[in-house]
Order: structure tokens, then C-alpha cells, then sequence
């Protein structure tokens, strides 16, 4: 499969990906809606991507301006083309990969208090990762005051309110959909949608 950073300093620029079953690359189709979506959050932004895969949205969000990217993600294999999406591009300076398990890469990067601007978490389909990482991202103090989780997941599944992360926005795309999240304190109600 083909993937092209969509928009941006790097635009039309080519990524490798992993070949195998075990990563499922967001669609150019999704990853163009997610970021007319974010695109204000972007500039100057941290941007944290879970289950990396090739790196395709975090290069994407360096691209469109983003300050710093981080990628998490598990698979040796996908891991190496990231690292190699980075250096053709030219911004390995502006990345860290790290190469472990989601949980482990969460607490590690919790205790360097670090506040990302926007995470994108994007397991496999199947996967049990969703509740047990939704749950860290809630209890630990990863993501900036006003920080933006977004999920990626089959459209039929429903990905729930998870502490003080709080639903504000859902957008299905054929059997794909993104769920987005805020932070919001008890004493506080829920936007109605992202600005």
C-alpha cells in the first residue's frame, strides 16, 4: 500500500509501509478528514501517536506544522519504516520513536511530563488495547490542559467516555470512524463539538 503525506511542507511526499496484516494504515481519505478537523490545534503543537504503524498521521501533523512528534509502537518491523519515513524526510530531529508496548511507552513518557497537545490513538480493530489505554490516558497527566485524544475504530463500535475524557465530537467514514475527546472536569459540561 501507497501512502502520501496529504498537505504541508511535505506534501505528495511518499511513505514506506510495513507489509503484513499486523498494521492497518489510516486511509488518506480518513487522515484528510481528521486534519480539516484539527488543522487550528496543529501549529506549534505536541503531537503523541499511538500505535504508530508508519508514522503516516504524526508525519503528517509535523508537516502541517506541528512542533514535535512522538510515535509509540510496538512492532519492530513497523518501527523500522517509520524511522525511515523520518530520515527521507529529513525530521528525525523533530521525532522520538519509541519502540515498546503502549502501556510501558504511556508510563515512561508520564513520568517526563511532557503534555501533548493532541494524541491520536489508533489500535488495531480487534485489539484490547482500547479500554486499557483509554484508561491510562485518563489517569495519567500525559495530555495539556486542553489537550485532544482522538480515537480511530471501526464505526460500529462505540468507544465511550472514559473518567474525565468526554466525548465531543464522532465522525464515521465508511466502516472507519474517529472519536474525539476533551478533558473535562466534573464541575464542567461538555462542548457540543470540537473547535
Amino acid at each position: 500500500m501507497t501512502l502520501r503525506v496529504i498537505a504541508g511542507k511535505y506534501k505528495g511526499r511518499r511513505l514506506r509501509t510495513p507489509s503484513g496484516l499486523d498494521v492497518r494504515p489510516t486511509s488518506d481519505r480518513l487522515r484528510e478528514t481528521l486534519f480539516n478537523i484539527i488543522s487550528p490545534r496543529i501549529e506549534g503543537s505536541r503531537f503523541l501517536d499511538v500505535c504508530a504503524g508508519s508514522g503516516a498521521v504524526g508525519i503528517e501533523a509535523l508537516s502541517r506544522g506541528a512542533e514535535r512528534a512522538t510515535f509509540i509502537e510496538v512492532s519492530r518491523r513497523a518501527s523500522s519504516a517509520l524511522e525511515q519515513n523520518l530520515h527521507s524526510l529529513g525530521i528525525s530531529d523533530e521525532a522520538e520513536i519509541i519502540n515498546r508496548d503502549a502501556e510501558a511507552a504511556l508510563k515512561k513518557l508520564a513520568s517526563l511530563d511532557q503534555g501533548f497537545d493532541i494524541v491520536f490513538f489508533d489500535p488495531p480493530y480487534a485489539s484490547a488495547l482500547y479500554s486499557k489505554v483509554m484508561a491510562m490516558l485518563a489517569s495519567l497527566d500525559l495530555m495539556a490542559r486542553d489537550g485532544l485524544l482522538i480515537v480511530e475504530h471501526r464505526a460500529k463500535i462505540v468507544i465511550e467516555d472514559c473518567g474525565e475524557l468526554k466525548v465531543c465530537r464522532k465522525v464515521k467514514q465508511g466502516e472507519s470512524a474517529l472519536s474525539f475527546f476533551r478533558r473535562i472536569d466534573p464541575s464542567q459540561s461538555p462542548d457540543a463539538g470540537e473547535q
